[in-house]
């Protein structure tokens, strides 16, 4: 048996190729009257990523629009489950979730990813991702200050740092590179979590993300 027939072989001879689906994006866009993109929510620990998250997903529902919580600690109970927290590792945590929310873009979910995400490189790879494919991406920053955040310390990491029991907090002692141009600016100066949801409802609207399924 030659080496580029086994299982597991690589070279030239064994690269992907792209496979068009038989069924267009515009297909399923049309038949299931849906506009996928991409909602992808980054702040610090404690900022309000995923209840914001889950609240916009319950809002896309109650108006027939199907879209899906990609929560990061989830993933990281399987597909992301052999990743760890070195800037390396949360580069590659980056990609794959982001690979991920750009299939459910494209097959007609609005991909609602809450994570902390904090290079700002990384973003940009994804949106660039979103954008080659033709598909909407769309950055919000939960902007709740740091000392907001240590003061609900909702996951107790903040208070953990602070008695050096645990390290790589970002934003405290690991970096976190805040969105400089995002698409909306949420959760800033107690803003509550229902403004919040208008605010990224009414970015998605001038999208044309909700008008088919409004109708």
């Amino acid at each position: 048996m030659s080496t580029a027939s086994s299982p597991g072989a690589t070279g030239p001879g064994n690269a992907a190729v792209w496979h068009e689906p038989a069924v267009s994006r515009e297909q399923r866009w049309a038949h299931h009257h849906v506009h996928g993109a991409t909602v992808w929510l980054t702040g610090l620990s404690g900022s309000g990523k995923s209840t914001i998250a889950d609240a916009l997903s319950r809002e896309l529902l109650q108006r027939s629009v199907l879209g899906y919580v990609l929560d990061a600690d989830n993933l990281r109970h399987g597909l992301n489950a052999n990743l760890g927290f070195t800037d390396a590792d949360r580069t590659e945590n980056v990609r794959r979730v982001g690979e991920v929310a750009r299939l459910f873009a494209d097959a007609g979910v609005v991909a609602i990813v809450p994570i902390i995400s904090p290079f700002a490189a990384d973003r940009a790879r994804v949106r660039v991702a979103h954008e080659g494919a033709g598909l909407d991406f769309v950055e919000v920053h939960v902007a709740a200050s740091l000392a907001e955040c240590e003061r609900r310390d909702t996951k107790g990491m903040y208070g953990k740092v602070r008695r050096g029991e645990m390290s790589g907090l970002s934003g405290v002692d690991a970096p976190y590179e805040a969105p400089t141009s995002p698409d909306v600016v949420v959760a800033r100066d107690g803003e509550s979590v229902t403004e919040s949801v208008r605010r990224v409802l009414e970015h998605l609207g001038q999208l044309g993300v909700l008008g088919t399924a409004d109708h």
